[in-house]
């Protein structure tokens, strides 16, 4: 073509939790065996079934004209109301419902977030990352992205003095960006971690996003407190949702609370744009945001999110204790989310290997597997091959540490200790085979 039409940060759209499912598929198609996927946090797929309660709310709702029309472009006024005077209850930051905006599930969100981020703008993020994140922060800026590592030899928490060096020497920085609960390593941040990280921003005039889609499944001894509890006068933006906690990621209904934004014009402006480019879409999906109220209002809702965080709880406990006795690895208990990342120690590298007794198999697996390949990827693809569980190298999370992130979403007890024995016994293969 006469012009470059690719833009400058097409290269860095990476997502990994679903590109493996391709080789998935292709090692299934041979071997006529099923794969375990435990890429992807679908907690309906891996056999959660949404409680009767809610699908009736959903399904009276359904019964209106209401539900199949357009809504505002910030969302349904009475959900925004809710939902502002449920968070303004809490007595620490105070928002209107118009500082809430809807958006079509919170990759809609994160991908405006970004792109309407002034080109030479940046946000720093955890190493490891969300891919969402760090592909769409990493593709507006057309350049790798810029992070700061959790450590998980300190129970996956910030380096937050590399954090701050970080931000004082790279003037570009103009955010900063927190997932707490953390995907894709299952760590909830003690409050006095965030205030940290708040006054990081706070001494460089930055403004905060937070993922918090998973606020709501916290089940560790931490201790744990929403960033609109800690934020003070810092300008930010907290992302949350109802595709984890419902469940229902079916419905692509998230959103996003904008706190202090009248303390900083530009930020109010920045805000706006976002605003702007939504009703150039009009609205997000109207059914999802009308059941909201009621069920968080329900009576059952409380009671059934304690009785959810506590079957994530023991999965942890579960999975921890079947991985306990591998060799190489360095493990923490997840304290919130529903995911584990596990790391190998650093003298396991691309000359281990699983053995795969398929020599179909075996070629379709080591066609991904280059010289220099890094272990971890080797491991997972392997272990597609080998034994038909599928999982995600912690290298394609924006990390230099070399690991995988599993689910605990599997609500049969025999699959899911089926699921950790057989990671158990391909990473004691692995690591003892060089």
């Amino acid at each position: 073509m006469r012009r470059n039409i690719v833009h400058i940060g097409a290269s860095e759209l990476k997502y990994e939790i679903r590109e493996i499912t391709e080789l998935g598929h292709e090692v299934a198609a041979v071997s006529g065996r099923p794969i375990t996927w435990e890429n992807i946090g679908d907690p309906v797929q891996k056999g959660e079934t949404v409680p009767d309660w809610i699908k009736a709310i959903v399904a009276r709702t359904a019964m209106q004209n209401a539900a199949y029309a357009y809504c505002p472009t910030r969302g349904l006024a009475s959900t925004r109301e809710f939902l502002a005077a449920h968070l303004n209850a809490r007595g620490k930051v105070q928002i209107s419902p118009d500082d809430i905006v809807f958006f079509n599930g919170l990759g809609d969100a994160i991908n405006k977030i970004y792109s309407l981020l002034r080109h030479e703008a940046r946000v720093i993020g955890p190493s490891p990352s969300y891919s969402t994140h760090s592909s769409a922060e990493a593709a507006h800026a057309g350049s790798s992205p810029i992070v700061y590592r959790l450590l998980p030899e300190r129970g996956w928490m910030p380096d937050l003095e590399e954090l701050r060096n970080r931000v004082k020497y790279n003037d570009s920085i103009a955010g900063l960006m927190i997932i707490n609960p953390d995907n894709p390593t299952g760590a909830v941040y003690p409050p006095d971690v965030v205030r940290h990280m708040v006054s990081i921003a706070r001494d460089y005039d930055l403004f905060i996003i937070a993922d918090e889609i998973y606020t709501n499944l916290v089940y560790g001894p931490n201790g744990y407190a929403p960033l609109s509890d800690l934020v003070e006068d810092v300008p930010a933006i907290s992302l949350k949702g109802i595709s984890k906690e419902l469940p229902w990621p079916g419905a692509r209904c998230g959103w996003m609370e904008v706190y202090n934004q009248a303390s900083k014009p530009m930020f109010r402006r920045y805000v706006r744009s976002i605003l702007d480019a939504k009703m150039l879409e009009v609205c997000s999906t109207t059914l999802p945001q009308m059941i909201i109220p009621e069920v968080y209002a329900d009576p059952r809702y409380q009671t059934w999110k304690s009785e959810r965080n506590a079957f994530f709880a023991r999965r942890a406990q579960q999975a921890i204790d079947l991985l306990s006795d591998c060799p190489g690895v360095v493990l923490n208990r997840p304290n919130g989310a529903f995911y584990l990342s596990v790391v190998f120690a650093d003298d396991v590298t691309g000359n281990h290997a699983l053995r795969i007794g398929d020599r179909r198999i075996e070629d379709v697996v080591r066609r991904r597997c280059p010289p220099g390949i890094q272990p971890d990827r080797k491991f997972c693809y392997e272990l597609l091959g080998a034994r038909d569980l599928c999982v995600v190298p912690l290298s394609s999370f924006v990390c230099e540490l070399r690991g995988f992130r599993s689910t605990l979403l599997e609500r049969d007890d025999a699959v899911f200790e089926r699921t950790y024995r057989t990671l158990a016994e391909a990473i004691t293969e692995f690591v003892g085979s060089a």
